[in-house]
């Protein structure tokens, strides 16, 4: 048998990771999210966000994975982005369920999810836009 044959790699399957990753999510943010949940219209505006952190997590530990195995620089620019959606939907969640005001950089007064945002677009852009040599 061949040392890096697909038969020899443990791994686990993506839609197990997928409701690992949600499973272990949910189980963390439900317990800091859920006294903040009294307006019956405002459960829908948190869900969104939740399904957005447990989405941007999973992408993130399967582009993780990704570069483990096979490296490269667009791999890693891709994964870095990745986390920095999970990072900014954090932030937006936690604005949602008010339990953090919006946090302004202040000699720009520009919010700090947006420069997180841009920060995500350009690690995303230079992934797509790195040229192999």
């Amino acid at each position: 048998m061949q040392k890096g044959s697909r038969a020899s790699q443990e791994s686990v399957s993506k839609p197990m990771l997928l409701g690992l990753t949600a499973a272990i999510v949910a189980g963390i943010i439900a317990p800091i999210v859920l006294p903040h949940v009294t307006h019956p219209s405002m459960i829908y505006h948190i869900v969104l966000h939740i399904a957005s952190v447990i989405i941007a997590a999973f992408l993130s530990i399967v582009s993780l994975i990704a570069y483990k195995r096979a490296g490269g620089t667009r791999t890693l620019f891709m994964t870095l982005g990745f986390m920095a959606l999970g990072a900014v939907e954090v932030f937006y969640l936690f604005e949602a369920t008010g339990m953090l005001v919006s946090l302004n950089v202040p000699d720009i007064d520009i919010e700090a999810p947006h420069l997180i945002l841009l920060a995500m677009l350009t690690l995303f852009g230079m992934g797509v836009l790195k040229v192999n040599k």
